[in-house]
């Protein structure tokens, strides 16, 4: 049976070390620039401005890492994936590993929708462990957690309790402590600095790891694509 459209192709990365301070938006040209050093064939809208079929996971805050970031590359002509991963890794700056690649099917929804929640490992910092631990169990215990942010300049009011699906402290040293969390991202995304903000005392972040992305299936949770075995993502990588 042929093959209706071009093919598709999802990629896993790392983003860590100095890179983490370069903004989604540059980060995509980075990767723009990759593929074009490796000489994929990417396919192209048309129109008097041609962009690359580029289709970017949930944007990471500036400052944040992550073991599991994703795009979806859509491509004029099928290729060979054995040795893809090496080849944009040495295309991309320092920090940006990849960490797996497959072919997609066309009909597989966009990362922005499928995406329904993330683990983060947060390290907080100049707390003890007694105050953390308090600020957490009270964040569990409360039914809801109500918090209100300005939106085109009104004021709007959420409950964050719902997006909370996991907390836990899960070490610490003379300089902090350091938290897992499950967070939701739909219908909106909480970013663990908001979390942060909204305990009871509020925590001071100093430092955030995504490891992991999740879809919601029948079956359980999975991610988009797992790390292959003996990447930094894949040995890293921490599931609560």
């Amino acid at each position: 049976m042929s093959v209706v459209g071009n093919p598709k192709i999802r990629i896993r990365h790392t983003k860590q070390g100095k890179v983490r301070f370069t903004s989604h938006r540059d980060v995509a040209r980075m990767w723009e620039r990759a593929l074009r050093r490796v000489r994929l064939p990417v396919a192209y809208s048309e129109g008097f401005s041609p962009r690359p079929k580029l289709s970017f996971g949930l944007a990471l805050s500036t400052g944040y890492e992550s073991l599991a970031e994703y795009l979806d590359v859509e491509l004029s002509e099928r290729i060979d994936l054995t040795d893809l991963p090496p080849r944009l890794t040495e295309a991309l700056p320092s920090g940006l590993e990849v960490a797996a690649v497959a072919d997609i099917e066309r009909s597989t929804d966009s990362l922005q929708q499928a995406i329904t929640s993330c683990t983060w490992e947060i390290e907080v910092s100049d707390t003890d462990l007694p105050t953390v631990t308090e600020a957490v169990a009270r964040a569990l215990a409360a039914e809801h957690i109500v918090v209100t942010r300005e939106r085109k300049g009104k004021p709007v009011t959420d409950d964050l309790r719902p997006l909370v699906r996991h907390l836990d402290v899960t070490g610490s040293n003379e300089s902090g402590c350091r938290l897992t969390a499950v967070l939701g991202t739909q219908p909106r995304a909480l970013r663990p600095a908001e979390l942060l903000a909204a305990l009871e005392p509020p925590l001071e972040l100093r430092r955030v790891l995504r490891t992991h992305q999740w879809i919601d299936a029948d079956t359980g949770r999975r991610e988009p694509l797992a790390a292959a075995s003996g990447s930094a993502a894949h040995s890293e990588a921490c599931v609560p």
